[in-house]
């Protein structure tokens, strides 16, 4: 009986190991998991990264009309947050779906290559883009372009004072949240930028100075939003 079993058992164990494995077919998956949500002053940068990207996310929900949720499940099946910017905008100025270019640009190592085979004209897409695009620049550089240009067309950053945040090394998430936590507080976003960057402050410790919880993010964002020109 023994005997019987075991050989039962090795039989088994080299079919499965003979199976595929599934994960081995599957996308990668980022994790936008967050264990701090909140702001502790014990740790008060703990919940930075989640400020951070839900600030993000909201404002590019609302900027391009779509649902949050959407754009967090496809960062977390891979799509980088660079080629969103990028695909929405595109989409938002030619008339074109921006799943029609996500799928292209799985095709095309360049989004250059993308707007090519889509027949897309560069010119409607910002000079700021254009001349990225012309200029051969990696996606995080014109990710950063698209952002660079809707708060400065949207006036909700000056161009000197958005030039300056760059130059210090600012990123396109800490802009949007410095916009927005400026908008609620009427101080200089690039100041408050400042304030994290030499360490004085958390984003954390501003967004609660600032009382503003992420949870009430979608108003004030679209609060935000309002005041610029039509």
């Amino acid at each position: 009986m023994f005997r019987i079993t075991c050989k039962n058992f090795h039989l088994t164990l080299i079919i499965i190991l003979l199976l595929p494995m599934p994960t081995l077919a599957m996308p990668a998956i980022n994790c936008h998991c967050f264990t701090a949500r909140s702001y502790d002053p014990t740790s008060p940068s703990a919940a930075d990264p989640y400020f951070l990207a839900t600030t993000q996310n909201t404002f590019f929900a609302l900027v391009f009309n779509t649902d949050k949720k959407t754009i967090v499940i496809k960062k977390q099946q891979g799509t980088s947050s660079d080629d969103l910017w990028i695909a929405y905008w595109v989409a938002s100025k030619s008339g074109t779906s921006p799943e029609t270019l996500l799928r292209a640009k799985l095709e095309n190592e360049a989004w250059k290559d993308v707007l090519t085979t889509q027949q897309l004209a560069t010119k409607a897409l910002g000079s700021r883009f254009s001349s990225a695009l012309n200029a051969k620049s990696s996606p995080a550089h014109l990710a950063e372009t698209v952002v660079d240009d809707f708060l400065v067309s949207h006036q909700l950053l000056g161009d000197v004072e958005l030039a300056a945040m760059r130059q210090l090394g600012a990123s396109s998430q800490e802009l949007i949240i410095a916009t927005v936590i400026a908008n609620k507080t009427k101080q200089p976003a690039r100041q408050i930028y400042l304030e994290v960057k030499n360490s004085a402050k958390t984003w954390g410790s501003l967004m609660k100075w600032a009382n503003i919880d992420t949870k009430n993010m979608q108003r004030e964002i679209s609060s935000l939003l309002k005041k610029q020109p039509t």
